[in-house]
């Protein structure tokens, strides 16, 4: 069972319609026991930072995620802020994230606005730079969806795990151990987006 975080932000709907389409058993939910029962956690999200870290304290959800991602090692995917959240701080909202990744959140900064729109918007091709699970069968260099004004800035080289291209390179998604994150969105990112999610729901 995969327990998708309902903390009130993010296309939760979108993330449980594709893990149906690929015969995944999903329960999206804010329930604690629930979440402790669950196999694997999916944290997505979409909006802003610190409004997403007041949400999950408000919600009781804060400590349940620290203690089934840090001590009982559950598999957590986290989806666009959702993967955000894992750094230790960002500059929208200037709050502090989960900091299970030696990373902040950065604002893009490209210098050709009218070549390079922000928010960054639609499909990229991502670039892997080591093996992971997440990516078994999915084509080097594949394109994904993207929708996103922020990205991760990683002082661990060794987490990074694809590079993207948009003016300039920026990381576009993370693992470590147990913990994998992506700045793209894998529910709208069609058949690369489902093996990808199938690979998680696979770990």
């Amino acid at each position: 069972m995969i327990a998708i975080i309902d903390y009130g932000m993010g296309n939760l709907g979108s993330v449980k319609r594709k893990l149906d389409r690929i015969g995944a058993e999903s329960i999206i939910t804010s329930d604690l026991e629930a979440i402790t029962n669950s196999d694997k956690l999916i944290l997505p999200g979409v909006g802003h930072f610190g409004n997403a870290v007041n949400e999950l304290n408000t919600r009781g959800l804060w400590d349940i995620l620290n203690k089934e991602v840090l001590i009982s090692k559950k598999p957590i995917l986290g989806i666009c802020l959702g993967m955000q959240l894992m750094a230790k701080k960002s500059e929208e909202g200037c709050i502090a994230g989960f900091g299970w990744f030696d990373a902040e959140v950065i604002r893009f900064q490209v210098h050709n606005r009218m070549k390079y729109k922000i928010p960054h918007m639609g499909w990229n091709q991502v670039i892997q730079k080591k093996e992971s699970l997440l990516f078994n069968g999915v084509e080097p260099d594949q394109r994904f969806y993207f929708v996103h004004s922020y990205h991760l800035k990683c002082y661990n080289q060794a987490d990074v795990l694809n590079e993207t291209s948009y003016e300039y390179p920026f990381i576009s998604a993370i693992q470590k151990e147990n913990i994998y994150g992506v700045q793209y969105h894998p529910e709208k990112s069609h058949e690369a987006g489902e093996q990808l999610l199938k690979n998680f729901a696979n770990i």
